[in-house]
This record gives C-alpha cells, sequence and structure tokens, in this order.
C-alpha cells in the first residue's frame, strides 16, 4: 500500500506542478502591465520574483490545508476486503498523525515553489518598455 500511495502521489504531484505552473504564467500574462508599472517605479527583479513566489505558495498552502481537510474526513471511513476464499476480512482505516499533516503541508509548499519559480523567474525577467508596452 505504501508504494501505491507513493506511485500516486508522484503523479498527481506532477500534475499539481503543471497546473501550477499554468496558473501562475497565466498570473503572469494578465499583469504584465503592473509588472512594468512595478519595475518603472524602482521595484528590483527579485521584489518581483519574490511577490510572484509569495503567491504561488500562498496558492500552495490553500491547496495544502484543503487536502488535509479531506484527509482528516477520511479518518470516519474504515476500507475493508474480504477474500472469498478463505471468508477472511482484512480491514485497516487513515489516521491523520500531526507529523503527517507537517509533511503534507511541506510537499505542498514544496510543490508550491517547484511550479511557481519558472514563471515568478519570467515575470522578474520582463523588460519595462516590453511590459508597458502591452498595457
Amino acid at each position: 500500500i505504501r508504494l501505491l500511495g507513493t506511485a500516486l502521489a508522484v503523479i498527481f504531484s506532477i500534475g499539481a506542478v503543471v497546473g501550477a505552473m499554468i496558473t501562475m504564467f497565466a498570473a503572469v500574462a494578465a499583469r504584465t502591465a503592473e509588472i512594468g508599472t512595478l519595475r518603472a517605479l524602482g521595484f528590483r527583479r527579485g521584489a518581483v520574483l519574490l511577490a510572484f513566489l509569495g503567491e504561488s505558495l500562498l496558492l500552495a498552502a490553500l491547496g495544502g490545508v484543503l487536502g488535509l481537510a479531506g484527509a482528516s474526513a477520511m479518518q470516519a471511513v474504515d476500507i475493508s476486503t474480504t477474500n472469498f476464499q478463505t471468508f477472511a476480512e482484512l480491514a485497516f482505516r487513515f489516521v491523520l498523525t500531526p507529523s503527517i499533516a507537517l509533511q503534507s503541508m511541506a510537499f505542498a509548499l514544496a510543490m508550491g515553489v517547484v511550479g511557481g519559480f519558472v514563471p515568478a523567474w519570467r515575470a522578474a525577467r520582463l523588460e519595462i518598455a516590453e511590459c508597458l508596452r502591452a498595457a
């Protein structure tokens, strides 16, 4: 079960990172004029990078909290299977510990950083003139 869970987590995390990248690229594209205005006012590239990384981390934290809420609801569910040849039943349930919750939030935030870094870097590398021309 642990191997299956790890494989599913890796597959879904790749999808989550791609989804975060698409969301953040859309945010950068929609706010090109604002990025140019900030840069023209004297904000450095690093400040723009940190602003978009912060937004990505905020979205990842929100997703992590929603995931933990769903996982905590799963504690009320008992999962069982029956072997019809021997009529033996195997039952188990999910227990959400504080350690698992912390690891899950750390993993969600790491995915937010990975998924948000490339769009944030692109936003920071935009030239002021190009941004203001797009406005």
